[in-house]
């Protein structure tokens, strides 16, 4: 793909506006949105770069990060330099075609758009699963964990529930949603 193909494609996707150039790199700003297209030095491999998030925010989910990038992101990949997490995609720049930056693109626009929720309802879910499996070792029925819950909320073990009763039945109904959904499967 050369320079002007490049340059192309990103003004079909962003408009002419969004997109500016300089020797073996381009940028595209939208409102909330900073992408970056670099080529190597000897303009052999060409780069995207699109920040999604603070390193520090990042950090919990690491693991999940690097299971996505074996299992999910496809030819796109988390990567943390300077601070930051970030959408990458690199190719050979010879063999890349028009579809393959415009599909790169899109799945950064889309890793941008879950941000970090993605990984929170990720370890919310292997953690609710541990509680599952602790219940039910010890015994415990759905009720009788719900009930344990709801003590360890009351004694400020898992938080303050001062906030009002409203709050706190929306709190135990989550609870109780997210233990039904995994109760019945098997460890």
């Amino acid at each position: 793909m050369t320079s002007e193909e490049i340059a192309a494609t990103l003004q079909q996707m962003f408009g002419s506006a969004a997109v500016s150039a300089a020797p073996g790199s381009w940028q595209v700003e939208l409102a909330d949105l900073r992408l970056l297209i670099l080529l190597s030095e000897d303009e052999s491999w060409l780069r995207l770069l699109l920040p999604i998030a603070p390193a520090q925010d990042a950090a919990p989910f690491l693991a999940q990060l690097l299971e996505a990038n074996f299992d999910a992101t496809q030819e796109t990949r988390y990567a943390i330099s300077q601070n930051a997490l970030w959408g990458v995609f690199q190719h050979n720049r010879a063999s890349l075609q028009s579809e393959d930056l415009v599909s790169a693109v899109q799945q950064l626009l889309l890793m941008k758009k879950e941000g970090l929720d993605w990984c929170f309802n990720q370890l919310v879910e292997e953690r609710v699963r541990q509680i599952v499996n602790q219940a039910k070792q010890q015994g415990q029925t759905l009720e009788m964990t719900l009930q344990t819950l709801e003590r360890f909320y009351q004694e400020g073990l898992m938080g303050d529930m001062a906030l009002g009763r409203e709050a706190q039945e929306e709190t135990l109904a989550a609870w109780r949603y997210q233990l039904q959904r995994f109760w019945h499967e098997e460890p």
